[in-house]
């Protein structure tokens, strides 16, 4: 298996729900090991920046809305950026961290665990990882300077 880095950012609702520490040690358990890790303001471009492969879906505009903490009242729009490396590191962080859709999610997955669908209907699945080798270079590139991370 090759040695990857992967993007985690502990969403807002995360950050809200003071789950931060509980989400690290989840992904801790993996064996990996966290390379980089920032408090980061999310804009709108970073956010239209990060999620544009989903810019036609329906549900595109409520997601900048939430990465950004607008359904939590936040005042400004932080999220925490983490680079986690290792042996098949995408793989492992997928698995830790569960399917999208919190109902959908395995018990003992951090969305399992954590994530909850709102009455709204937004998903309020607590992290985002990196869906595939292509995603993480480009996520890793687009939240973090190659100094900010630890070689």
């Amino acid at each position: 298996m090759a040695i990857e880095q992967t993007l985690i950012l502990i969403k807002p609702d995360g950050l809200f729900r003071r789950l931060t520490g509980l989400t690290i040690d989840r992904l801790d358990s993996t064996g990996l090991e966290m390379v980089g890790a920032k408090m980061v303001s999310v804009s709108e471009d970073l956010a239209r920046e990060h999620y544009k492969s989903l810019s036609d879906k329906p549900f595109f505009p409520n997601l900048i809305r939430y990465i950004r903490g607008e359904f939590h009242g936040l005042k400004d729009s932080r999220i925490l950026a983490l680079v986690y490396r290792g042996e098949g590191a995408i793989a492992k962080v997928r698995l830790i961290a569960g399917a999208t859709n919190p109902e959908q999610a395995a018990p003992g997955t951090i969305r399992g665990s954590f994530g909850r669908i709102t009455t709204a209907q937004q998903f309020e699945n607590v992290i985002h990882a990196s869906s595939d080798p292509v995603d993480a270079k480009r996520e890793v590139e687009l939240w973090f300077k190659p100094q900010e991370i630890l070689a």
